[in-house]
């Protein structure tokens, strides 16, 4: 089958690699329908020392069950599922608390001989803890929506969530990518009466009013939050969907005391601001990677019969031997997140 390998920064490469096929009891076998490419996909993209062996991406797919291990319960061959972007037993007790990204047994795509999601076909293990059977077909309207459940639309739920997001309130969301365009709609389906965007590409904040964003702040650092300041007068709640320093710092500027900042962007530094000043503004500091598998279920219905469309946040496609493409798309914020179609 054909994959997207990473072989260093800027060097993706869409390669033959061995069919998968299923190699314990819990394994599936997923014939990938659609994939993407993610916002944290970029930063080994730009960063990542140059290999030998490269590292196969992706860890956002639908697809359509293939082949079933012994063990798999509730999944069958056509069965059309979405993937959250790590796998997971569905039985430890992180699982059983819902909290899936921590799973005793799981792990990522693209590690430890597991496939990538940006390939034809991926062996799934734990597939039943793992992946959420659709009850529809692969409607090419509906398919991007079903798809941003993998991970975006899943994350910027997380972000509103741990935020503690209630009808009436005022939310800050930090950053204008597919997460935060997410994190809006997700504030929004929550109840939040006011969201303020804070984003500088013209395009991008355009959807995040289309998807509920009621300001959109463009000044950034200080200004940034002087802005903020000034339409707010602070708020209680803060979803950071960047991952950068910058954007930490303009959420703890805009954040209220005793006010909560969710954190969803991986951060791309070691320290950040917490000493006695932070400290003493009883600011919660909460958030991290989302628990996907978790959301789906809560997620799915409102995607369904229209409520909310996440899959707009996918403005280009590429086929997969167009993936380089996609990268450099991306990386040059001529695409805000981009399909992939085998």
């Amino acid at each position: 089958m054909r994959a997207a390998v990473m072989y260093g920064a800027g060097d993706v490469r869409v390669e033959e690699r061995p069919d998968p096929r299923v190699e314990e009891p819990a394994d599936a076998v997923v014939r990938t329908v659609a994939s993407c490419v993610c916002g944290s996909d970029l930063w080994p993209y730009r960063s990542m020392p140059a290999g030998g062996t490269g590292r196969l991406m992706g860890h956002e797919f639908l697809g359509v069950v293939e082949e079933t291990g012994a063990d798999v319960s509730g999944l069958k061959p056509g069965d059309l599922v979405v993937a959250p972007f790590t796998y997971s037993d569905g039985t430890c007790d992180y699982c059983a608390k819902g909290l899936h990204f921590s799973c005793h047994n799981g792990g990522r795509y693209g590690t430890d001989g597991v496939d990538g999601g940006q390939g034809e076909a991926v062996r799934v293990p734990y597939a039943s803890g793992t992946l959420v059977k659709l009850p529809v077909t692969a409607d090419p309207a509906l398919v991007p929506s079903l798809l941003a459940l993998s991970d975006v639309m899943t994350t910027g739920h997380h972000g509103a969530v741990t935020a503690g997001v209630g009808r009436g309130d005022t939310v800050l969301v930090v950053g204008d990518g597919a997460v935060g365009l997410c994190a809006v709609i997700a504030a929004r389906r929550l109840g939040a009466e006011r969201v303020v965007l804070a984003g500088h590409h013209e395009a991008r904040t355009a959807l995040g009013r289309e998807f509920g964003a009621s300001d959109v702040v463009t000044e950034r650092g200080e200004e940034g939050v002087a802005r903020i300041r000034e339409l707010t007068g602070g708020v209680d709640k803060v979803i950071e969907a960047v991952g950068t320093r910058l954007a930490l710092d303009t959420a703890l500027g805009a954040v209220l005391d005793g006010g909560t900042i969710s954190r969803l962007g991986v951060p791309q530094y070691e320290q950040g601001p917490f000493g006695p000043a932070e400290f003493l503004r009883n600011v919660t500091l909460t958030g991290g990677a989302a628990p996907a598998r978790a959301y789906i279920g809560q997620l799915l219905p409102d995607v369904l019969d229209g409520t909310i469309d996440p899959g707009r946040v996918f403005d280009r496609c590429f086929t997969l031997d167009q993936v380089p493409d996609a990268y450099r798309a991306m990386d040059c914020r001529q695409a805000l997140k981009a399909l992939i179609r085998p």
